[in-house]
């Protein structure tokens, strides 16, 4: 996921109400450990969906927490565990450093970039950034889709 107010948490439930209406049982992962407030609001979307959230709270490693999060779906038999990161401009590098050890350390079988339909088309140079990034951290597949915001 990419930058911050895009709508990644907002989308991240509507995903995780889509998966529960066809018979899977995610839980979400609270792996934002940077920005205020964003735990709470990722248990808003949690509780209003009757889903489990895992989170450590803030100032941690997002790798750290996502991977526990993954291990406690596991335990607790969730079939998906969506991850929730913090928003991160692609020009950002530590930030991007840090999306591509998560991405590169937890394996997922889905990484979606999330971007806001009234960039235009600066989104292809979001995505661009985004994608070299990850490659640069060891990602080696291409992103698997785009979730496009805002479109209204």
């Amino acid at each position: 996921y990419i930058l911050a107010g895009v709508g990644k948490s907002t989308s991240l439930a509507k995903i995780a109400y889509y998966l529960q209406s066809n018979q899977c049982n995610p839980l979400l992962a609270a792996c934002d450990t940077f920005r205020s407030g964003a735990v709470e609001q990722l248990s808003v979307h949690a509780s209003c969906l009757n889903l489990p959230l895992y989170h450590q709270g803030y100032a941690k490693d997002p790798s750290a927490v996502a991977k526990a999060a993954i291990n406690k779906a596991t335990e607790d038999g969730n079939d998906v565990v969506l991850v929730d990161t913090a928003g991160r401009m692609q020009n950002n590098v530590p930030l991007m450093k840090a999306l591509a050890k998560l991405v590169t350390e937890t394996s997922p079988d889905l990484v979606l970039f999330v971007c806001e339909a009234l960039v235009g088309n600066d989104g292809m140079d979001q995505l661009t950034m985004f994608q070299k990034a990850l490659t640069m951290g060891g990602h080696t597949r291409p992103i698997d889709g785009i979730v496009l915001t805002k479109a209204e």
